[in-house]
């Protein structure tokens, strides 16, 4: 199995030969947010038998990249989306399957089983909480938790139970983050929890504030080589592979 991260929560998860992306966002701007580091993915970025997506912000649901998705590829976003977020029913190509907690779907051979997050689910900035916010485990060759975009709680490592690799958030787009988030010394102590053979960190160090560049600059660099220090302390026994852009893993595994 091989991870590639293209950058904030973006990845490719390949598993017995399924390739699955996770909120894709291929934008050089976004909003108020500019891509600072790493180049835009490129167009293979985009091939996937699946899409995970854990939430409806705009940095993770982003109508543009899911666009340029194949006709056919399964979509699975949380339950309420295609309400919530009109921009969704104009996809008809794309098999939307809308799911939530507990929730499991079958991709060929690999098996995506839906858990929670601790986040908030809404559709900004306007809009009723009309959706969770989730996390993914595909269940191949290996079990891989995608955290998606969660604080810290008491139930993670039991939603998730027994994981391989752990792909989790370490920073975010913007100076501050609440308790809906993971730092990385949130994640770090996550990373204890969880007990994964390997850990990739992601969304972090993709995105800023255009005009911020000199807010806490520190928390756009940092969250990476922080995490792995924090990690080694934590959770000894887990392999973090800290990747730059477009870069690829093969991750250790137990099986």
């Amino acid at each position: 199995m091989e991870i590639t991260w293209w950058g904030h929560a973006t990845c490719t998860v390949e598993d017995s030969g399924v390739r699955l992306l996770t909120d894709p966002v291929f934008a050089r701007r976004l909003a108020h947010l500019r891509r600072r580091r790493g180049a835009p993915p490129p167009a293979r970025a985009a091939v996937a038998d699946a899409v995970l997506v854990s939430h409806l912000h705009a940095d993770h649901l982003h109508l543009p990249s899911l666009a340029r998705l194949a006709a056919g590829t399964k979509l699975l976003v949380p339950r309420g989306a295609v309400r919530a977020v009109s921009g969704l029913r104009r996809l008809a190509r794309l098999d939307v399957v809308e799911v939530g907690p507990g929730d499991t779907e079958k991709v060929g051979p690999v098996t995506v089983r839906v858990v929670p997050a601790l986040h908030d689910g809404r559709r900004m900035p306007v809009g009723p909480r009309r959706s969770p916010a989730l996390g993914f485990v595909v269940d191949g060759r290996a079990r891989t938790y995608f955290a998606g975009d969660t604080g810290l709680f008491d139930t993670m490592a039991e939603e998730a139970g027994p994981v391989d690799v752990a792909l989790l958030p370490v920073g975010g787009w913007g100076p501050g983050l609440g308790h809906h988030h993971l730092d990385a010394t949130r994640a770090a102590e996550a990373l204890r929890r969880l007990a994964p053979a390997s850990a990739v960190p992601v969304h972090y160090g993709t995105y800023w504030p255009i005009g911020l560049d000199a807010v806490r600059p520190h928390e756009f660099h940092s969250p990476g080589d922080e995490f792995v220090r924090k990690a080694a302390v934590s959770a000894p026994g887990v392999r973090v592979h800290l990747l730059d852009h477009g870069e690829s893993v093969r991750p250790e595994v137990r099986r």
